[in-house]
């Protein structure tokens, strides 16, 4: 048996002890008196525990938070590899910043490289890369103050995001414009609660989906389809997956029917909105998984919502995560996933692994 060096998980952790009642009772109308959604794209403990169970079949593993303190814990310990999960705190290159210090380190890791997590992370950037190669997106501009709304270049209804959020943040039932009261609305709400730019994006009225990929270059692939099935929304809900849909109208006591997977579609769209995702896979340089979220116009044409190369991966079915449920649609467990891709990344690094999943495991004393 060889023995590996530790590998460590990198995350962050989302803050615990409120209930999803209590989250659910702190929410109003009012787009200015929103829940703190500050912590949304973080993992809990479940999750990263969860992970770190998985990872713990075959080899040692470190936990390192991803504060202010991570720079030196790795420099310390030097894992031979890092299964980075986080997502970060603050400024539009925070999904960057463990990556960045990882290569400053030399230490190899799973997922995107911190340019292109920086680039999906601000859509603005990301859609003017996919609408160059000619992959279709839903036209979008965007706006930093109330003068710019003058040159949006296409009509209402269109939906208002926070220029780079994950997780649904800023994104609620209200975040669908109809009239220019609605439009100012909602940009004021992004402009100072959020304090960055918004997005504003045409209004597709189809179907909405989300794939799941999983490999590099040529082996890339996407895993079952999942839609996003908005008739299980409260009565006169937007069609869209909000931050109420995700996180507070869906909950693990209570969960919303809200995926199917896989997705009833033909052949041919199918076909369709797999080309279309590994073709944004590639020309956006993501690496060993992704999701993509997809949606329909009216016509039934797909078109590429958002990029995330840091997919969430709740562990529990009853968490309604889309990764998870794919990977589960494909005849893989939740720790047959972790390990795929951590078996993907390090064969990318060029790491030989003894033991790749699917063969004995490498055991190893667990390091918390």
């Amino acid at each position: 048996m060889i023995q590996q060096q530790p590998a460590a998980i990198t995350s962050d952790v989302k803050l615990a002890g409120i209930t999803s009642q209590e989250v659910s009772s702190l929410v109003t109308v009012d787009p200015m008196n929103r829940v703190n959604d500050l912590f949304a794209e973080w993992d809990t403990m479940d999750t990263v525990n969860a992970v770190r169970v998985a990872l713990e079949e075959r080899f040692e593993v470190t936990m390192i938070e991803a504060d202010d303190a991570a720079f030196e814990k790795f420099r310390s310990i030097r894992p031979f590899f890092a299964f980075n999960i986080a997502e970060g705190l603050r400024g539009p290159s925070r999904e960057a910043q463990i990556p960045a210090m990882l290569e400053m380190l030399g230490i190899p890791y799973l997922g995107s490289d911190p340019l292109t997590l920086g680039i999906c992370l601000d859509k603005s950037r990301a859609k003017e890369i996919l609408a160059y190669h000619g992959i279709p997106t839903p036209a979008f501009a965007v706006v930093g103050s109330f003068a710019e709304l003058q040159r949006v270049p296409f009509d209402l209804p269109a939906i208002v995001k926070p220029l780079h959020e994950g997780s649904s943040k800023g994104i609620y039932n209200s975040s669908v414009v109809r009239t220019a009261a609605d439009l100012e609305r909602e940009v004021h709400t992004v402009l100072t609660v959020y304090r960055e730019p918004a997005l504003l994006e045409e209004f597709l009225d189809g179907r909405e989906f989300t794939a799941a990929i999983l490999g590099n270059g040529d082996r890339a692939r996407v895993l079952p389809i999942v839609e996003i099935k908005f008739d299980a929304l409260p009565a006169g809900a937007n069609p869209i997956y909000s931050y109420e849909a995700k996180w507070l109208w869906d909950t693990v006591e209570n969960p919303l029917e809200i995926y199917e997977c896989p997705a009833r579609l033909t052949q041919e769209l199918t076909r369709s909105i797999e080309k279309m995702c590994r073709d944004a896979y590639q020309v956006l340089r993501c690496r060993d998984w992704t999701r993509i979220d997809v949606r329909l116009d009216r016509r039934g044409n797909p078109h590429i919502l958002e990029i995330n190369p840091l997919p969430g991966i709740l562990p529990r079915p009853e968490d309604n995560s889309c990764f998870p449920k794919a990977a589960r649609t494909a005849g893989m467990t939740y720790s047959q996933l972790i390990n795929s891709v951590l078996d993907i990344a390090m064969e990318r690094c060029g790491i030989a692994v003894a033991g790749r999943y699917g063969s004995s495991p490498q055991a190893g004393p667990a390091s918390l």
